[in-house]
């Protein structure tokens, strides 16, 4: 039981990390200081080297030869093809469409947990994330965008593309975490993803300039890198050894609630009614999908 309370503890810190992300890269890369590709090779190197020095002061395991496809497979998914689509994405539709199209993740996860992991779904889950969801909805498509994205088709297409292939990673992952610990497997995660993106992103790395850059965007990508990769990507592992993957895929309608409040906070939007509304459905969700 404590097990668990832990599990639910961490998934929260996750979306608290990715929550707060959102500000911090949007002002690195909205601002100009690193390219989007270019953001994610250094994102993703960077948290590869923590995690193989971790890996140092840590027992581990050694990996069966048989699971490194899945390995490629999860860094492809869950590292490359989530971080590239969802940056690309953005370029081309709005951040409300793109942040609505996102919580579709739970509902992917649902069911992919069914076909491959053949967990069965109960109804309280299903009400839980129907509630989640609407609370989710009516608190990112509640306003409107400040700017058109140019190619709204595309953009959107691109989002979910992302969706999909974090849920697919989440199925994936799950398996390994059956037969071993996240420390002995995620650093090759991270290694096999960073070669995935340096291709994509090298060219834009080395346009950085980085004398230039001021100590606030030093203190946004050094947040992007250790909390909301190297821990966010660390401590989901962890909850899936305890819960299932449709409890940890839940926990993403938690997101939209700490990314309004740290812009609240932040000065650039302000608490009412509907929100709060919003917040409490979501909460509801979270718990219905939680509860044993």
């Amino acid at each position: 039981m404590h097990n668990r309370y832990a599990a639910l503890f961490a998934l929260v810190i996750v979306q608290l990390f990715y929550g707060v992300t959102f500000t911090f890269a949007n002002d690195v890369i909205v601002g100009g200081y690193i390219m989007p590709y270019g953001f994610i090779v250094l994102r993703v190197s960077c948290a590869a080297v923590m995690f193989w020095l971790l890996s140092l002061v840590t027992p581990s395991a050694k990996i069966d030869h048989k699971d490194f496809p899945k390995l490629v497979a999860a860094a492809f998914f869950g590292v490359a093809l989530n971080m590239l689509s969802f940056f690309k994405g953005l370029q081309y539709t709005t951040p409300i469409n793109g942040s609505v199209i996102m919580i579709t993740v739970p509902i992917i996860v649902l069911i992919l947990s069914a076909i491959i992991l053949k967990e069965r779904i109960k109804i309280v889950k299903v009400m839980g994330i129907g509630i989640g969801l609407s609370g989710a909805f009516v608190l990112t498509a509640y306003g409107e965008a400040t700017e058109n994205g140019n190619n709204i088709l595309l953009g959107n297409t691109l989002i979910f593309v992302n969706a999909a292939s974090y849920s697919y990673y989440l199925i994936l992952i799950k398996k390994l975490t059956h037969k071993y610990h996240p420390y002995d497997f995620i650093k090759w995660l991270f290694l096999f993803g960073s070669l995935m993106v340096l291709p994509f992103g090298y060219k834009e790395l080395c346009m950085v300039n980085w004398e230039a850059l001021p100590n606030y965007i030093w203190l946004s990508v050094g947040f992007v890198i250790i909390f909301a990769t190297f821990g966010t990507y660390l401590l989901n592992p962890l909850a899936l050894q305890t819960l299932k993957a449709t409890t940890v895929s839940s926990f993403l309608y938690l997101q939209p609630i700490f990314a309004a409040l740290f812009a609240i906070y932040m000065g650039s939007d302000q608490i009412d009614l509907v929100k709060i509304s919003a917040a409490a459905l979501i909460f509801i969700g979270v718990y219905l999908v939680s509860k044993k």
